[in-house]
Formats: structure tokens, C-alpha cells, sequence
């Protein structure tokens, strides 16, 4: 595959809701963004991916878009985002934005007209309406958010079709105007200056036309949605076109979130001539439960189980194109949290562990805010104390399949979307730094130990190490281009991978577990990185012993070092 500049790229991603509040109304802002630009310039990173900021009742927190061309007034407008953009660029960041086109709110201007007019609506074909059968809805489809796909449209006998929450009719993508309109959105986003996209939820804009029963899977009756409504025969062609109308015509970095697309896909989706730059990989940050819309099916696994899912995932995506690794995001529980089982283990080793671990991957790494200072999940203590409608969804239906509210409360806690956010940890002042005001979600208690001011002072802190990882990634072109071989593939706790570049061999070792594990060295290395505050600039053909949680990172000597 031929360089493409994304490719070196260090992402960092913000849920502006909770980043940093400029304004002080409890909620995070353009503005706040902008001021902390210095804060990301110092860590390193080269572009930020921001999530949706456009206007929104915000029923799902961005995500339920009620004008495209407008931006939410409680995060600012558009001479923030222009100011944002352009001193970004000052400092050599660029700006990618969320796409959200699979559905709009329901408060967009082309769904009300609708609402008032559903006979004659200009807009009728913009939406997935059916009729019932017999006062029943349509198809028994249960939405990722929960309860039916189809919602009644009042004063009729037809229903619109949500494959997310009610306020979230997707779009109809069968319709030639809505996909023109579509397109006329994207290019403008991408001629005022930003970078490219991470393109939302895109394998459901393709529907099974069929729309037919299928057996119930839960209590409720109902069967994912995902079985006919997501990555169907025909996207291709949606795929393809949209890229042919927007994307080609920049030189624009596109991520893509594709749930459900099989590796003998990932060709079509990020080869040579793929519909997008990268896609995530969602197998192994849902190891831990049955799907991602099924929290209450908890999966045990251990440190094998994550080792064969990451090395699947890269083999299979080395072979067509390029990945996009991440620990965390702004719709999984915090890495930390969910990777390392133990708490007392959940220190400074495990979270540079992890840390590395992600981003020698091959594949652009991204960051998620506060991944770098180590931030964890937090505790709630009632279901009123959570925001995510997702999480509320499953906490009734763990209920409804059996568990006591206990239980599900449980389950929610571990896998929130709330985990992660919760509003940065700026200082240990009230309220972390983040906001002089209560802020619009409870903060987790851990800010006063866990914030940047003090890791920014202290050199052996997460921050300080992430600074390092990034450094070391971003001067060697082995950990950028590289080929990736996994090693030690049936070891039970070690994780281990070569990354190869043409003369250069860099091995990397991460010890995940808390006992001393053995690993043989094959010839005599330099050590580029290393989680132990160890003098040792050189380890040779020895048997060496890993510490608990220790990354080491190793060159092999004799070879250039390409820089």
C-alpha cells in the first residue's frame, strides 16, 4: 500500500461536552477547546477528531442532528469553530468531524414537515415509513437503543423507522434526493477546511427491502435490527457513490464506524480503492459481553482471548488496508476499567501497558480524552444518576430478561457510555478545573488524585509517558509503516508483536499480569521504551524477566534506525 499522509497521523478524540467548559454553564465548548490547544500541541498529537457539534436537541448527546449547517449554541458558532480550525493549524493540528448520516433528529426541519404533512410531505420519501399490520408495527425489529424500530407516525396508520432511539428517524437512502442532499452537506463541510470525517454508524443505510419477521431473540418479543439492517447486499453501491461525490474530490481522511462487516469485506471498505481510509474494529473493545447492544450477556475472558482478537483484527487488516486502533471511545467503558480486572492493579504500569500496547499496533492510533492521565469508570449509585439513553434502555431490559435491579444496575456500571463521559480531570479544584459550575453530568470522585496539573508535574506520570510513546511513534518509521508479526502467540499473559521495515526489526513486549513472566531475547537489542525507570540501555540474548505490567519496546542493533 502506498504512504498516505493520515497514516502518521496521532489522533486525539473530544466529546466536547465534557472537555472544558469556557463559559462556565456546566457545559464544554468550542471556545474550551480552543484554549486548550496548547495542552494538546504539548502531548503531541497531530489531529483532533471531534464529536458532533452541529445542532441537536441533543436526545443522544450530538448524535440526533437537527441542522447539518448549524452548530449547537451551547457549544458556540460557527466563528468558534473557524477560530478553532485556524489555530489548530497554527500549530500544525488538524480538525476531522463527526458524519452523521444514517438518520437525523426528529426536530430536522425535512421530518417535521413531514409530521405536519404526511400525506403530501415533499419530504414523505426522506424517511422509512410503513404501514402497520393489524395495529401492530411492521416488521418485529428491536432497536440498538431498545423496543421496536418503528415508531407511529400520529393520526395514521404508518410507522417511520428508527434503527437507533425514537427521536432518530433514519433516512432513506433509497431515495436518490436525500443522498444528493447528503453529499451537498459533506462538501460543504470539507471546503471550509477541515480534515475529513469519522463517518457514524454507516453500515446501517442500507436496509433488508424485504422487511419481513424474523424468530424473536429476547423476552420483549423482538430480534436485533442489526440482522436486516445493517451492512446488507447493496451498500456497496451507497458506499462507493458517496465517496465518488464527496470524499475523492479532497484528499480527506475518512474513519469509518462499520459494525458487522466481515474480514473477507474489509478489502471493499479499505483497500487501494476502499470506501474509506480506516475502519475500527470493534471485536476486541466488546470482548467483554455478548454485543455491544447486549450488555447484561457478559462474556468472561482473559488476556489469550483479547491477544487473538487484536491479532485477527490486524493480520486481516494488514493483508487489504489500514486500521484504526483505539482503547477507548466515546461509546465504551473506560480501557483502564474494562482491560485490567483487578483495581489495585489499575496504576501507572498498566495503564502505560495498555497504552503502548495500542499504539505500536500497526495503524494510526487514537486517544481518547483522558486515556492519557489514566481516568477510570466511575460508580452510580441509581439508574437517575445516568444520562446515556443506552445505558437506561439496557437497565430495564437486563430487568425484563431476569436480573434484579441489582444486577442490572451492575451491568450498567461496568459498561455506561457514561464511563467515559464523565468531564475531563483539568486540576483537583471543585469540579476538576473542568467548569466552575455543577457540570451537566456527575464528575467521577477520582479527580482530585487523577487530573493533568499534577501528571504535567510529575515526569514519571501517565502523561509524561504518553508524551514518550507518541515521540518514539512518530521519529521511527518502522512503528508507522511497518508490517506487524505477532510473537509468543499462545503465551497466557504476554502480548508481543515484531514490527518490520524493510532492514529494521522493532519488538515489543507487554507483560499483562502482575506476576514476573520469562521471555527469551534472540540477539542483542537497544531498548527504545521501557515503563521501568531502568538504566539499562542494552539487554543481549538472555533470558529475560518482564515486571508486572511492564512495556518494553526494543530495537534490534545493527540495524538503521529510520527517522
Amino acid at each position: 500500500m502506498e504512504k498516505k499522509w493520515w497514516q502518521k497521523e496521532v489522533i486525539y478524540q473530544i466529546y466536547p461536552k465534557s472537555f472544558y467548559d469556557s463559559n462556565n454553564d456546566g457545559i464544554g465548548d468550542i471556545k474550551g477547546i480552543t484554549q486548550k490547544l496548547d495542552y494538546l500541541e504539548s502531548l503531541g498529537i497531530t489531529m483532533i477528531w471531534i464529536c458532533p457539534i452541529y445542532q441537536s436537541p441533543m436526545a443522544d448527546n450530538g448524535y440526533d442532528i437537527s441542522d447539518y449547517y448549524q452548530l449547537n449554541p451551547e457549544f458556540g458558532d460557527m466563528k468558534d469553530l473557524d477560530e478553532l480550525i485556524e489555530r489548530a493549524k497554527e500549530k500544525g493540528i488538524k480538525i476531522v468531524l463527526d458524519l452523521v448520516i444514517n438518520h437525523t433528529s426528529d426536530e430536522h426541519p425535512w421530518f417535521q414537515d413531514l409530521l405536519k404533512n404526511p400525506e403530501d410531505s415533499k419530504y414523505r420519501d426522506y424517511y422509512i415509513l410503513k404501514s402497520g399490520q393489524d395495529g401492530m408495527p411492521p416488521t418485529n425489529w428491536r432497536s440498538v437503543f431498545g423496543g421496536s424500530v418503528w415508531e407511529p407516525l400520529k393520526n395514521t396508520n404508518e410507522y417511520y423507522f428508527h434503527s437507533f432511539g425514537v427521536k432518530q428517524p433514519d433516512l432513506n437512502w433509497e431515495n436518490k434526493q436525500v443522498r444528493n442532499e447528503l453529499y451537498k452537506m459533506v462538501n460543504y463541510w470539507l471546503k471550509k477546511g477541515i480534515a475529513g470525517f469519522r463517518v457514524d454508524a454507516i453500515t446501517f443505510i442500507k436496509k433488508d427491502q424485504n422487511f419481513d419477521n424474523l424468530p424473536a431473540d429476547g423476552a420483549d418479543g423482538l430480534v436485533k435490527c442489526t440482522k436486516k439492517a445493517r451492512n446488507q447486499a447493496g451498500i456497496e453501491e451507497f458506499l462507493h457513490e458517496l465517496k465518488e461525490e464527496t470524499f475523492t474530490k479532497y484528499d480527506c481522511v475518512t474513519i469509518g464506524e462499520a459494525p458487522g462487516v466481515p474480514y473477507e469485506q474489509y478489502g471493499d471498505f479499505i483497500g487501494d480503492n476502499g470506501y474509506f481510509s480506516m475502519i475500527f474494529d470493534f471485536r476486541y473493545a466488546d470482548l467483554d459481553v455478548a454485543s455491544g447492544s447486549e450488555w447484561f450477556k457478559r462474556v468472561e475472558w482473559n488476556v489469550l482471548d483479547l491477544k487473538k482478537l487484536i491479532f485477527k483484527s490486524q493480520t486481516e487488516i494488514q493483508k487489504v488496508g489500514w486500521g484504526a486502533n483505539f482503547l477507548e471511545n466515546h461509546d465504551q467503558n473506560r480501557s483502564l476499567s474494562k482491560y485490567i480486572k483487578e483495581e489495585e492493579n489499575r496504576n501507572f504500569y498498566s495503564a502505560t501497558m495498555l497504552g503502548a500496547l495500542f499504539f505500536y499496533l500497526r495503524g494510526t492510533p487514537f486517544i481518547y480524552q483522558g486515556q492519557e492521565i489514566g481516568m477510570t469508570n466511575f460508580k452510580r449509585k441509581s439508574i437517575e444518576e445516568f444520562d446515556d439513553i443506552s445505558s437506561i434502555d439496557q437497565y430495564y431490559r437486563s430487568m425484563n430478561e431476569g436480573f434484579s435491579a441489582e444486577e442490572a444496575l451492575h451491568f450498567i456500571n461496568l459498561r455506561s457510555r457514561d464511563n467515559s463521559r464523565t468531564p475531563f480531570h483539568w486540576n483537583d479544584q471543585e469540579y476538576g478545573g473542568f467548569s466552575k459550575v455543577k457540570p451537566w453530568l456527575g464528575m467521577n470522585d477520582n479527580y482530585r488524585s487523577i487530573n493533568v496539573e499534577q501528571q504535567e508535574q510529575d515526569p514519571n506520570s501517565i502523561l509524561h509517558f504518553y508524551k514518550k510513546i507518541i515521540q518514539l511513534r512518530q521519529k521511527s518509521e518502522c512503528l508507522i509503516y511497518g508490517e506487524i508479526e505477532p510473537i509468543l502467540e499462545d503465551h497466557p499473559t504476554i502480548v508481543a508483536y515484531k514490527r518490520k521495515y524493510y532492514a529494521e526489526e522493532i519488538v515489543c513486549y507487554f507483560n499483562f499480569s502482575c506476576d514476573e513472566q520469562k521471555v527469551v531475547l534472540d540477539d542483542k537489542f537497544d531498548v527504545l521504551l521501557d515503563n521501568y525507570k531502568e538504566d539499562k540501555q542494552t539487554v543481549s540474548e538472555q533470558e529475560y524477566f518482564l515486571k508486572p505490567y511492564q512495556a518494553l519496546i526494543l530495537l534490534k542493533q545493527g540495524e538503521s534506525h529510520h527517522e
